[in-house]
């Protein structure tokens, strides 16, 4: 009797990719020298092209205070100033920042250790409970003040109307992007409001560091 045919043998198994590459899609180029400016001070970086500046801040330069709370760009923890104005640095490639300068809330202080203004309110008023979402809160506060400066229409101001005066109504909005789980936002805009007649409170320590 004939004997059945050998079953063909089986596929050899895929390649594991190798060690740090955990999806396999690293290759050459995937890389880039990147200088930043943060907080005053120079870092230049070798960092993979997908790092966002949140991550490079947290795990190159070991600067903590900038929270990830949704990754998503929704919850505003991630607050940091680029180039003086406000972003959300879980959005930012850090590669796409070459030549930027960064203040997270580490660099409000003055170079002195004295407290920005707004972090002297924030404590004065009683303006967080947790803390989580407080670096993000003064970063997005500092840039806030310095658009409604500026005279930067928000939706509650009309274009064209020059400075910009600062009700709680004006505050709420311009700090709708960053939201306080515990609820501290009557606290929050009375400490921005007050912050917000002291004109050294649009300034940042990063601003005269060297």
């Amino acid at each position: 009797m004939a004997h059945a045919p050998d079953p063909p043998a089986p596929d050899p198994p895929a390649p594991r990719p190798a060690p740090g590459t955990p999806d396999g899609a690293l290759a050459d180029g995937t890389r880039s020298r990147v200088s930043l400016r943060v907080n005053g001070h120079r870092h230049d970086l070798d960092l993979d092209h997908r790092v966002t500046l949140l991550d490079a801040l947290r795990e190159d330069l070991g600067l903590t205070g900038a929270k990830k709370g949704c990754d998503h760009g929704q919850c505003g923890a991630c607050t940091v100033l680029v180039d003086g104005r406000r972003a959300n640095s879980c959005l930012l490639l850090a590669v796409t920042l070459d030549g930027c300068a960064v203040t997270t809330v580490e660099g409000l202080a003055g170079p002195d250790g004295a407290l920005h203004p707004l972090q002297r309110a924030f404590l004065a008023h009683d303006a967080f409970q947790c803390g989580y979402c407080t670096p993000g809160q003064l970063c997005s506060a500092v840039g806030a003040l310095r658009e409604a400066a500026a005279g930067d229409p928000s939706h509650v101001t009309a274009a064209g109307t020059g400075a910009v005066q600062l009700t709680a109504e004006e505050i709420r909005e311009r700090l709708s992007g960053n939201i306080c789980r515990c609820g501290a936002y009557p606290a929050i805009v009375r400490a921005v409001a007050e912050a917000g007649a002291d004109t050294a409170a649009t300034r940042t320590g990063a601003d005269v560091t060297v």
